[in-house]
């Protein structure tokens, strides 16, 4: 059975599961129209399906003391991770969640999300927030499936940089 806990300074070594490709199979475009936000989707064709891996961030525990760390864990083995971080205004800040590849589709990253809300909620915030790149579909059709609503669209922060092209869309949940 898979629990979903906080990660204390005798487990800091979990914060460090890898990360894992995933599938590249579209993009969301969001759509403001002065009151609300939609979106429409484009889906890749076969042939242009990819995979790609966010690097390793090999975060430091002790340096991020701010943060609350929640492992999924089979057993003793942490397989999932969310990290909340204070947040502006009202929300707290979902600044990675990750699962291991073999354990997608079990709804252990809507396990952290809920523990993630229960978190933010007892540290006084009314939400949670984050952002998902509009060509990761995967992620950003999770999100809005875990009941996140598009707050924004940053299409500015990958320019100048190998991303360019790319926007950040913002992701708020209430709690």
């Amino acid at each position: 059975m898979i629990e979903i806990r906080i990660i204390d300074a005798a487990h800091k070594v979990d914060i460090n599961i890898p990360n894992e490709p995933f599938r590249m199979f579209g993009k969301m475009i969001p759509l403001y129209d002065g009151e609300g936000w939609s979106y429409r989707l484009r889906k890749w064709e076969d042939k242009d399906i990819t995979e790609m891996c966010f690097p390793d961030e090999n975060y430091d525990y002790d340096a991020m003391s701010d943060s609350t760390f929640l492992g999924a864990y089979d057993g003793d083995k942490c397989i999932g991770l969310a990290i909340l971080q204070p947040g502006f205004f009202r929300y707290m800040y979902l600044y990675d969640l990750k699962v291991n590849i073999k354990y997608r589709g079990q709804h252990i990253g809507r396990k952290l999300i809920e523990k993630a809300k229960e978190v933010a909620k007892e540290c006084g915030y009314h939400g949670i927030y984050t952002q998902g790149q509009d060509n990761n579909l995967g992620a950003c059709l999770f999100y809005l499936n875990a009941g996140f609503a598009i707050g924004g669209l940053d299409t500015y922060v990958y320019r100048h940089t190998k991303q360019e092209g790319k926007a950040d869309i913002l992701f708020y949940c209430e709690v």
